[in-house]
């Protein structure tokens, strides 16, 4: 649905954007995750057509963000960092306003307008002037009128910035609603976030995309194993030679006990087929078990070591 080909971007000297290239597939959530300057709001705004890159190009549902620019817009909404709003209009005018200048009409617009005042819980400051209104109201505002004309795309920067937890926890519910029927992109420098919501992460760092996968792809890129700990009291020797008959599939670390218990981190190159060799083999050893914790490598151990290397490269 969203295809970015080599995208760069110049301010002068300063490279903002250098070569950026990945695909958003339809009905999927991506997050661009990155430092603050990495280049993600750069991004953003190429991509719905209010910056022209010094190179390279995108497309849109088809659309090409250069020779089309105006088909892009119509297939994208789009929420900036600061919400678009005008302070001295109503929630009520502004929507409207957006919406007509959208091209709808009649019940098409009131049926719009409707939906999104629903599905962004609004509908308390409906008659209020924008200026008046919180933060995370603005957002919400926001998150409407980039909503209103029922886009394919949805584009957002920073999306949950300033808001409070249960505003965050119901903008990401949201969020994963409307990816049933769209395709969302969204940037943030919030590791939790994109843990929260995205089917695949793109991390972007000094202007260079340096990773893009899903969560589980970018954690295998620590070189750390998926495994779990186990915890059972038998002997360190014991439990080697039974595991002994595995040694082509697991692989025992073995990391500490006192005298009647040993600990092991064990870990396969299947996470599920491993939980199932081990709960097996526990089983017709007869061991009493004090832990079996599966161990998973973090976003965090990601992001860090991948932006290290982007920086000695």
């Amino acid at each position: 649905m969203v295809e970015a080909k080599s995208l760069s971007m110049n301010y002068g000297t300063t490279r903002a954007l250098v070569e950026a290239s990945f695909v958003a597939a339809a009905g999927q959530v991506t997050g661009m995750l990155g430092p603050n300057g990495a280049g993600k709001t750069t991004c953003m705004k190429i991509l719905t057509t209010q910056m022209v890159p010094t190179s390279g190009t995108a497309s849109v549902g088809g659309a090409d963000i250069l020779e089309s620019p105006i088909e892009v817009r119509k297939k994208v909404g789009y929420l900036p960092e600061t919400a678009p709003v005008y302070n001295d209009m109503e929630v009520a005018e502004y929507l409207n306003f957006v919406a007509r200048a959208r091209g709808l009409q009649n019940s098409g617009l009131r049926s719009r307008i409707d939906w999104v005042v629903d599905a962004c819980k609004i509908k308390s400051v409906y008659r209020r002037p924008i200026g008046e209104l919180s933060r995370g109201f603005r957002q919400r505002v926001g998150l409407a009128q980039a909503l209103i004309h029922d886009p394919e795309v949805l584009i957002m920067d920073e999306p949950t910035s300033g808001l409070d937890p249960l505003q965050i926890v119901s903008i990401r519910q949201l969020i994963k609603e409307l990816s049933a029927s769209k395709t969302i992109i969204f940037s943030t420098h919030i590791l939790q976030e994109v843990e929260a919501i995205s089917d695949k992460i793109v991390i972007i760092n000094e202007g260079r995309i340096i990773a893009f996968g899903t969560l589980d792809e970018l954690r295998r890129t620590t070189g750390a194993s998926l495994g779990f700990t186990l915890e059972l009291k038998a002997s360190r020797h014991a439990v080697e030679n039974s595991f002994s008959d595995y040694n082509s599939q697991l692989r025992l670390q073995y990391m500490g006990g006192s005298r009647d218990r040993s600990r092991f981190f064990i870990a396969g190159d299947n996470h599920e087929s491993t939980r199932a060799m081990i709960s097996e083999k526990v089983k017709n050893e007869g061991w009493q078990v004090w832990e079996f914790t599966p161990q998973v490598p973090s976003l965090e151990q990601a992001f860090i070591q991948l932006t290290k290397e982007s920086a000695e490269k």
